[in-house]
């Protein structure tokens, strides 16, 4: 009788610790499965895809804008800003060095003469996980406007083959300037960047703007745009 009551003690404790085991183990897998991916779709608004030689691809996602609040800069000038993000995938078997230059005035406002509109380049790296945030997640964002509105705007960063990585871009327009649906989109020439910004300007009764910037570079040779 005491033989078997201790059987039984063990059998209990055994049942246990097999029953700790599954719940312990179940929580990891579901976190596995639902950050194995994550899907970006409704916030890129265009994609690019290259591929080299032997056909492993370099990947360009832009996405949509976000923001549209105001800022005044240290001189009092108000502008509205909006905030996008660019990431790129490199499959590639070498590593993506990266270098992104932007001018202190990107391009001149069409109905303002003499006045431009800004393009900034946060050091911030735009995750995934931050895609449902406000301004993408992007922080701190009116402390770096003034210390940087007037300087030009640089970004150099390494991505290894197999990995990706995002950054930030925030363009600053003029309170009474150009109005309208603004898209912008970085895109591969060779190893040139370019940066295009269209504005629909139609519905506002402005101007419409197409304008496309050379922007920085990249070390990869020989990509070309899949179709």
């Amino acid at each position: 009788m005491k033989y078997a009551l201790v059987y039984m003690l063990f059998l209990m404790l055994a049942s246990c610790i097999s029953c700790g085991q599954n719940q312990t183990d179940l929580p990891k897998e579901k976190i596995k499965s639902e950050t194995k991916d994550i899907s970006t779709s409704g916030w890129i608004d265009t994609k690019y895809e290259y591929t080299d030689s032997i056909g492993k691809s370099l990947i360009i996602q832009n996405s949509l804008p976000k923001g549209g609040q105001k800022y005044t800069d240290p001189d009092g000038e108000v502008y509205n800003y909006v905030i996008f993000f660019t990431r790129l995938i490199n499959e590639t078997d070498n590593p993506l060095e990266l270098k992104i230059d932007f001018p202190v005035d990107s391009f001149e406002v069409p109905s303002l003469p003499g006045k431009y509109f800004k393009i900034l380049v946060p050091p911030d790296t735009m995750t995934l996980d931050k895609l449902p945030l406000y301004t993408y997640g992007l922080t701190d964002l009116e402390s770096f406007l003034d210390n940087s509105i007037h300087k030009q705007s640089s970004s150099k960063r390494t991505i290894n083959p197999k990995e990706s990585s995002g950054f930030y871009v925030v363009m600053l327009c003029l309170i009474e300037g150009a109005h309208g649906t603004m898209r912008t989109g970085l895109s591969l020439k060779g190893q040139n960047l370019f940066y295009r910004i269209k504005i629909d300007g139609s519905k506002s009764n402005t101007k419409s703007i197409d304008k496309e910037i050379n922007c920085g570079s990249i070390n990869l040779k020989n990509l070309m745009l899949r179709k």
